[in-house]
């Protein structure tokens, strides 16, 4: 999994720092909902979890899964998975790295990217998928 890391640390800005513990612990819960609600099959609760400019981009819970289920399918019922490192880009952004494995076993890594809301809350502004390091494309 060292390598898992390293991967996700080339995503990363130079000038990241590390996320305060309350900012990780409220954009990992952000991102458990909707993994959750993924699970669950419940489109509403996942939509929720997405930042408005992605909500403008996919104009309903519907629209949104059909995206997700063509570009992300790992995500949608993931077997397991594991949060790895967080890291700030500003004050109100961060990026928290996230490695799972599918329903078919096949290893990936994800970037998610959260903004906090004026509201104080933190929505997912977008999700970077790869294949982990060693798994056949």
């Amino acid at each position: 999994m060292r390598a898992v890391a390293v991967f996700l640390l080339v995503f990363l800005t130079p000038a990241a720092v590390r996320a305060d513990d309350a900012a990780r612990d409220a954009a990992r819960a952000t991102i458990e909902r909707q993994i959750e609600a993924f699970r669950r099959s419940d489109a509403a609760a996942a939509y929720a979890e997405a930042a408005p400019q992605v909500r403008n981009l996919f104009p309903s819970a519907e629209t949104f899964i059909a995206m997700v289920a063509k570009g992300y399918a790992p995500v949608l019922r993931p077997r397991s998975y594991r949060f790895e490192a967080t890291e700030t880009s500003g004050e109100d952004e961060l990026a928290q790295g996230l490695s799972l494995q599918d329903e078919a076993g096949i290893d990936w890594v994800a970037l998610y990217t959260l903004q906090r809301q004026a509201d104080g809350q933190w929505r997912i502004t977008g999700c970077h998928l790869k294949k982990a390091p060693g798994e056949k494309v």
